[in-house]
């Protein structure tokens, strides 16, 4: 790998730790990264799933102040997301790629219109559940933790745009500002990508040259994502959210 190359995977993994504190998707630019640099798309995708770990706990830490009394619901969802990451993990090393990379798309699309109606349709929530004076689940109900298992088995087994995915689910079940579903959000990704990791350390081929200039750059992002993203109002957010998905979805489809 020559210096140039070091140098692109290491500025990829800084874009990609912000992008996954803020919004999610960073493997969309580490990951199509590696593929130009000649690495297999198996070991790739491990390798950058490995790496991107780090920059998770970074963007955790930096979150760390929204996270403020969401223990009970970090403990539920956590445990969801836990069990489909090492789900996803284990049929990533079991089945072709192209099996459930072929609806990556369609599960963006699906939560960037969750994302854009998600006031509308969390206020319709609230209402229906008042109208039929039933109490609000306060951490979203069984609906929710079905929804964050399979986007845990989603984000074990691919992970492109998992955070997009969760934000939006997160935003209609969960009635609380979005910037503290945000911190929600990075916890259960870093619960998702950390059990991939442990998983793929363990089983898989790993590039360690690429893990190593990713997590380096994927920390430092992850401090800079989260500095930029709890300053972000609500609306810009979410059109931040759009942007991103929307482009991922096209990359994926040109791809």
């Amino acid at each position: 790998m020559t210096w140039l190359q070091q140098v692109a995977i290491f500025a990829a993994g800084i874009a990609a730790g912000g992008i996954n504190t803020i919004v999610g998707s960073g493997t969309l630019i580490t990951f199509p990264t590696l593929l130009a640099f000649g690495l297999p798309p198996v070991t790739a995708n491990v390798s950058n799933t490995i790496g991107l770990v780090p920059g998770s706990v970074s963007g955790v830490i930096g979150y760390r102040r929204e996270l403020r009394g969401q223990r009970t619901r970090l403990l539920q969802l956590g445990t969801a997301s836990l069990l489909g990451g090492i789900t996803g993990a284990i049929l990533l090393l079991t089945m072709p790629a192209e099996a459930f990379k072929a609806i990556v798309p369609v599960l963006i699309i699906v939560a960037l219109v969750l994302v854009v109606v998600q006031p509308r349709l969390a206020a319709w929530v609230k209402k229906r559940r008042e109208d039929g004076d039933a109490a609000a689940p306060e951490h979203g109900g069984p609906i929710l933790l079905i929804a964050v298992f399979a986007t845990g088995i989603y984000g074990g087994y691919f992970g492109a745009a998992q955070g997009v995915l969760l934000i939006g689910l997160l935003g209609v079940f969960v009635h609380e500002d979005i910037q503290r579903l945000n911190g929600v959000k990075n916890v259960l990704a870093l619960i998702v990508n950390g059990v991939s990791a442990a998983i793929f350390i363990a089983i898989a081929e790993v590039n360690w040259q690429v893990v190593a200039l990713i997590a380096v750059g994927s920390i430092i992002g992850g401090q800079l994502g989260a500095k930029v993203g709890r300053k972000l109002p609500p609306n810009a957010l979410r059109g931040v959210i759009v942007v991103v998905g929307t482009i991922a979805v096209i990359r994926l489809l040109t791809s």
